[in-house]
């Protein structure tokens, strides 16, 4: 009789004895047998089977669905390995995303004005809007667009947004149908610049209309620093919506 106890498992492996109990009362992993006094024994096969469950519960599967998974006979040990680089890659991408982040940060506290307690809120609260949004793919490629762009550039578009909410914001006061010329070149001209953050990735795109539908005005804006009306809000909604022709 050949194989490893329970004991000696959850030593090698971190993994609790209690853990490896519920595994097998739920039917994801049995041992290979039992010795004469009852204890579990693990073999390659059931080390492989535990390997593969390990690797799937790191990419987010609950242990139901592993179950299912690999009750459909689809999943090699390959390929459920294959899935756990492609989620430790997200997890460097955004920890790289947050190293970039933390060493701008870092850059303005060592400049003369420093960073103001509003500037940390709105750069967590954009993170984690952004974090909810986009996948780790996109965020990854707005990422390198961005470094593409250039910081000079990053901070002339926002200058260009900044204007152009206080453009509509004029235009909404003086009673402009969003459809006249006037509204309209606001429009295209924030439709322009739509187009340079998403590097005209329909996906990316997708992503941050739902942003917008989600978020609303209020949401939006606080990136923005400035504050924005439902009303100014609807009114360019409406703006973009003659723009798109789906008024």
């Amino acid at each position: 009789m050949t194989g490893m106890k329970v004991g000696e498992l959850t030593k090698r492996t971190g993994l609790t004895v209690r853990t490896l109990h519920h595994y097998d009362e739920i039917g994801l992993l049995a041992p290979a047998e039992r010795t004469s006094s009852g204890h579990r024994l693990y073999g390659e096969t059931e080390l492989r089977r535990l390997q593969e469950i390990i690797s799937l519960k790191s990419v987010g599967l609950p242990l139901r669905e592993i179950k299912e998974y690999l009750l459909r006979n689809e999943a090699s040990l390959d390929r459920v390995l294959e899935l756990q680089v492609e989620r430790i890659n997200q997890q460097i991408a955004g920890r790289k995303r947050l190293l970039a982040l933390i060493q701008g940060l870092r850059q303005r506290l060592r400049s003369p004005n420093g960073v103001s307690l509003e500037e940390l809120t709105q750069t967590i609260e954009v993170t984690m809007k952004y974090e909810k949004y986009y996948t780790p793919e996109q965020l990854e490629q707005l990422e390198e667009h961005a470094g593409e762009v250039g910081e000079e550039r990053i901070q002339a578009v926002q200058q260009e947004w900044t204007e152009l909410f206080a453009a509509y914001q004029a235009s909404m006061e003086e009673g402009c149908d969003p459809a006249s010329d006037e509204v309209q070149a606001l429009a295209r001209k924030s439709a322009a610049l739509i187009q340079e953050f998403t590097g005209g990735d329909e996906a990316i795109e997708a992503s941050l209309g739902n942003m917008y539908k989600t978020e609303g005005g209020e949401g939006i804006s606080s990136s923005h620093g400035m504050n924005m009306s439902p009303e100014l809000w609807e009114y360019m909604g409406k703006a973009g919506a003659v723009l798109r022709g789906d008024r």
